[in-house]
């Protein structure tokens, strides 16, 4: 009953247009009922029935979620995430960045940044409505090998996806495929950050690509098998979203590395690239028809020790049928217990501004134009 009564404690969502947005509002769930078009007067004709529209698909993205170390209380593990609870349980897919690993059966890698979850925390990501998890990141392998594996194989008994790391790299590269509606959406994730192993034919870790500023220069071929697996995945479903793992921590500017990276995720066939681990957010890119979010910032982590990490956004991306109309963010700050809390008014803005302020004008992709509009840099922040 406590848990429950946890999570249903209601969100205000938070609607803030900056000026650097369109004031264009997202286009409204389509009415699925077909109806014909009335002919002119006298015409005898009608014009041919358009059939139902599109079903309507809320994709819910978060960003690094660490619940252990100073976040877990003793409490109920999933906790922090009570205030988030209505917009993870109201969306059609939950996705975010699992930030620790779900076993510590080997000693700690990062010594006191080595982060594992507290006991019960699939379980109550289940109850809270997740569907799939990232585990490419830098703390995925914070207790060796073993702890790595054990944490990957929690989840074949589990209604949530993992995907981004495996006992090779073929599973690391396996991509997470969620079908909402008859619309298939596949989620593809790689950690840029080092520290985790990389994959490899044999031995386990992360789908990783080497790249500024942690892992030297950008490596082509871990590039060329990252847009290989996208452009495979991508004749196979509907809809692709890729999670990075990538940049400077403690900045709003994305490494311009990131934009030459999205660019080519965006040539392979990704609709939507959602990145993380800066721990602050990082603005909006537009790479043809793709989008491009470099950082989310935190969602759950006891980075106390400066404001901008205890900031963040919940970004639902909005498909009618298989294409991207629209973007909605919901920025909240976290509380002392290192829960995030949506934000109205003034304080809501300030994290939006910096969010607007660090985001990229669109861009050409061979030869696709780049539209303006909603789903321009920040002009993807609309009302919702």
């Amino acid at each position: 009953m406590l848990l429950r009564a946890v999570f249903v404690a209601p969100v205000a969502v938070l609607a803030l247009l900056l000026a650097a947005c369109t004031g264009q509002a997202p286009a409204p769930r389509p009415d699925t009922t077909a109806r014909s078009t009335p002919s002119p007067q006298g015409s005898g004709t009608s014009e041919p029935d358009p059939g139902p529209a599109p079903p309507r698909t809320e994709v819910l993205v978060l960003g690094d979620v660490m619940l252990g170390r100073r976040v877990h209380d003793g409490q109920h593990p999933v906790r922090p995430l009570r205030h988030l609870a209505p917009l993870i349980g109201e969306a059609d897919l939950a996705v975010a960045n699992l930030e620790c690993t779900l076993s510590d059966a080997g000693p700690p890698q990062q010594g006191g940044d080595s982060f594992v979850c507290p006991g019960g925390t699939l379980r109550g990501l289940e109850r809270l409505g997740f569907d799939a998890l990232s585990l490419a990141n830098n703390h995925t392998g914070d207790f060796g090998t073993r702890a790595l594996v054990e944490t990957v194989r929690a989840f074949d008994g589990s209604s949530i996806q993992a995907f981004g790391a495996g006992e090779h790299r073929r599973e690391a590269g396996r991509a997470s495929v969620l079908t909402h509606e008859g619309v298939r959406f596949g989620f593809l994730a790689f950690n840029a950050i080092g520290e985790t192993h990389a994959a490899t034919r044999t031995t386990p870790g992360a789908l990783s690509v080497r790249m500024p500023p942690r892992t030297g220069p950008l490596d082509r071929d871990d590039l060329r098998h990252v847009t290989g697996l996208v452009r495979e995945l991508a004749e196979r479903v509907d809809v692709v979203v890729v999670l990075p793992h990538w940049g400077t921590q403690y900045t709003h500017t994305p490494e311009p590395v990131q934009s030459d990276v999205a660019r080519a995720l965006a040539r392979a066939g990704a609709d939507l690239v959602v990145g993380g681990h800066p721990h602050w957010v990082q603005g909006f890119e537009q790479v043809g028809d793709t989008v491009v979010v470099h950082s989310l910032g935190n969602a759950v982590f006891d980075m106390d020790f400066m404001s901008q990490t205890m900031e963040g956004v919940a970004l639902t991306a909005l498909f009618d049928g298989a294409e991207l109309t629209g973007l909605r963010a919901v920025p909240y700050r976290m509380d002392e217990t290192f829960a995030p809390v949506p934000l109205e008014g003034a304080d809501g803005r300030d994290v939006l501004t910096d969010l607007c302020a660090s985001s990229i004008p669109p861009r050409r992709v061979r030869s696709r134009p780049a539209t303006p509009g909603p789903l321009g840099p920040c002009g993807a922040v609309v009302r919702g």
